[in-house]
């Protein structure tokens, strides 16, 4: 946790405050810090005396120069630093995540899945560090950080360039005795191989608690890694052989990073997918105590009358040097005035339990926006996107971009009345606007990111209006674009006129060509709402929600192939924008909520099966042939959805307050859904409440590539964890 600052701590480095100590060791001191802006930093520096020497300051400027290397995907992001100054210092983000040492020391080791998702992951960093001819030379658990998005390397004080012996010493070795490779410990030149000969002990230490030479002494250490054979008892029996051939004491008999990352792991998944829950509980927990660092400074020690002599108040020890390097990298901050994010994360010393504890109330893991800032007019709430390792949120003429990692806003677009998008194997496609000379039809746009601009498509609405507000994309599936396309004058305020024409339309990426078109009909002149609330394709149909008259929703099933409508029937559902949920549909049904729990087929919309009456049920969920759904006063239930009975539903005596506005979000591990002013995480297993957070939100949608749940209301956009 972090302390006090002591009184003879600097005010500032470089343009941060320094507002509390992290930890101190041997060659510096790490703080918490702030910068004008509010953006709030781990800050690395190192001690006056070893400032002093020419070669600890080559040494700074290589650990900087390897930090920036390895970059913000395997190890804690660069954001400042000064390596010339009187005091060098570094300013990194924090990252959130025990340390690997501290995991399997609370929680035991780690399951054969994780060791081998861990190792690749490892394999991937080291994998960056070397193609730049960069060797880290120190990688042991506590130097490794674990997240939900894959773990981080940390602490590259020692590393250096293969082939660069200005800092070593001939005959001395350099790094952590207990994961040194054998060349290391004889201070022979460390390349690649030694870091593959330290990461195999690093998974050794995973999968069974200790190291592959044991401990004790730096010497005894030092003459085993030399001489003898590594422990690798209680290792899988499947990855003995793999890890007895990283750890021979010739380099050249261990595989490359890349050989052993294939032996590993097939990369299917995501790396969240192979922890154990009570390591993903820990760091939800982690990412969930937002609080605010107070500056703090001990006061000056009190000089007595005697000769010379100084007392100083008891004070709490700094960290050791080992706290000090991982705690550089555990605490999260950040926190972006003006943009309204605040996001806040610190490191939390308390063991976690070996099955996931009920936790209440935790905060969003951040926050974007400001009061009223995510409200489309005439509308309703945004819509945000995942696509191109991005958060997009289409916001009438422009769209935000967001890093998922904190919120923070890192593109802004503006270019026309672009509030209209969908987004398709982590590509974003908007209705922007086609120049035809006099600007006013429409194209459908995507977003290049190698020249980071939008580029037209081939598929082009000529004679749609663009400056009508209402047009509207509603899917893309299979490489066709579908649009309700709008004729006529522009109204004055965001609503419909009478005098426009409308049609939905079916246009193919690739080419450009219109498929077909359709009339639709018109709205109410002052409607809120646009034709149509949600849509998706599965088995040859266009599963549509459609307002065909105020407040009135109908389920509208069309043929893909020639727009016909093939069944249409009412939706009847209290709150309309409810629908606004993703359809829950497979390859020969529909299911929806309302008073009751429906299936109806595919073909012809006929009733399949449904619940009693006398409940009312959200929009429903579909994921891996279950149905999941929030009933009024019950809770979440899962459902069989070939025959309609229920599987289980959620252990609480609490669901009074149980949101049915909208349908469940499914994780892997946990269902999410509103409770009151609390999002429910709810186990898959247990089926009872392993954590909660606090939410505002009324709209949630699923980023699984980020691992997030994106709740939505007027004000902000929130970020919770799905596991």
């Amino acid at each position: 946790m972090p302390t006090p600052l002591t009184h003879d701590d600097p005010v500032a480095l470089g343009p941060y405050r320094l507002i509390a100590r992290l930890g101190s060791g041997g060659m510096g001191t790490v703080y918490v810090a702030r910068s004008a802006g509010g953006r709030t930093v781990a800050l690395k520096t190192m001690h006056a005396g070893i400032a002093a020497d020419p070669a600890a300051r080559v040494r700074f400027r290589l650990e900087v120069d390897a930090a920036r290397v390895i970059g913000d995907r395997f190890g804690a992001r660069v954001m400042d630093a000064d390596p010339l100054a009187e005091t060098p210092w570094l300013a990194t983000e924090y990252v959130l995540g025990p340390a690997l040492d501290e995991a399997v020391e609370a929680g035991g080791p780690l399951p054969e899945q994780s060791v081998r998702a861990l190792g690749a992951a490892l394999c991937s960093a080291l994998g960056q560090l070397h193609r730049s001819d960069v060797v880290h030379r120190d990688l042991k658990p506590s130097n490794i950080l674990v997240t939900a998005y894959g773990p981080k390397v940390i602490d590259f004080g020692i590393a250096r360039a293969i082939g660069d012996d200005r800092l070593t010493r001939a005959g001395a070795a350099v790094g952590t005795p207990a994961f040194m490779s054998p060349e290391q410990a004889t201070g022979q030149e460390h390349d690649a191989a030694g870091d593959v000969f330290a990461l195999a002990g690093v998974l050794v230490y995973a999968a069974t608690g200790h190291g592959p030479f044991g401990s004790g002494q730096a010497a005894d250490l030092l003459y085993r890694v030399r001489y003898a054979e590594a422990d690798l008892g209680g290792v899988p029996a499947a990855l003995v052989p793999l890890l007895a051939r990283c750890l021979a004491k010739e380099p050249g008999e261990r595989p490359t990073t890349a050989q052993l990352a294939s032996r590993l792991h097939d990369g299917v998944g995501e790396f969240a997918d192979h922890l154990p829950d009570w390591l993903l509980a820990d760091i939800a927990r982690r990412a969930a105590d937002v609080w605010r660092v107070v500056p703090q400074r001990l006061p000056a020690p009190a000089v007595e009358a005697g000769p010379s002599e100084v007392t100083a108040p008891p004070a709490r020890r700094g960290r050791s040097r080992r706290g000090f390097l991982a705690g550089a990298g555990a605490v999260a901050v950040t926190a972006a005035v003006g943009g309204g994010i605040w996001s806040y994360r610190r490191r939390d010393t308390t063991p976690p339990p070996k099955e996931p504890r009920q936790t209440r109330n935790i905060a969003p893991l951040w926050q974007y926006g400001g009061r009223g800032s995510l409200e489309m007019d005439w509308w309703g709430l945004i819509h945000p996107y995942r696509a191109n390792g991005s958060i997009w949120l289409p916001m009438n003429a422009t769209v935000k971009r967001l890093d998922p990692s904190d919120g923070r806003s890192r593109q802004l677009l503006f270019e026309g009345n672009w509030w209209q998008a969908a987004a398709v194997n982590d590509r974003l496609y908007l209705l922007g606007q086609d120049f035809d000379g006099q600007g006013r039809s429409m194209a459908i746009v995507t977003w290049d990111e190698e020249q980071s601009y939008a580029r037209r498509t081939s598929t082009r609405l000529a004679d749609a209006a663009y400056v009508i507000k209402p047009n509207q994309l509603l899917c893309i599936s299979d490489d066709v674009v579908y649009v309700a396309a709008g004729y006529g004058k522009e109204a004055e305020d965001y609503g419909f006129l009478p005098s426009q024409t409308w049609t939905l339309r079916a246009a193919d990426l690739k080419t450009g060509k219109t498929l077909w078109t359709k009339p639709l009909p018109k709205r109410p002149a002052r409607s809120h709402r646009l034709h149509f609330l949600a849509a998706k394709v599965v088995g040859g149909r266009l599963v549509t929600l459609q307002e065909v008259a105020d407040k009135k929703v109908h389920l509208v099933v069309r043929d893909t192939g020639s727009g016909s409508v093939l069944w249409d029937t009412p939706y009847d559902v209290e709150d309309i924008d409810s629908l606004r949920s993703e359809i829950a549909a497979d390859g020969s049904r529909v299911y929806v909520g309302g008073d009751r729990l429906r299936a109806l087929r595919l073909s012809d919309g006929s009733q399949v099966w449904a619940t009693e009456g006398g409940r009312r049920y959200s929009p429903p969920t579909l994921k891996k042939g279950v149905l999941y759904t929030v009933g009024k006063g019950v809770g979440l239930t899962a459902v069989d959805p070939e025959r309609g009975t229920r599987l289980w539903t959620e252990a609480t005596t609490e669901a009074e307050e149980a949101y049915t506005g909208w349908q469940p979000v499914i994780g892997n591990r946990y269902a999410y859904y509103k409770n009151g002013f609390q999002l429910r995480a709810v186990s898959l297993t247990a089926h009872d409440i392993a954590l909660t957070y606090q939410t505002d939100a009324v709209q949630f949608h699923a980023d699984t590539r980020s691992g997030l749940v994106l709740g939505v209301d007027a004000d902000f956009l929130s970020a919770y964890p799905l596991t």
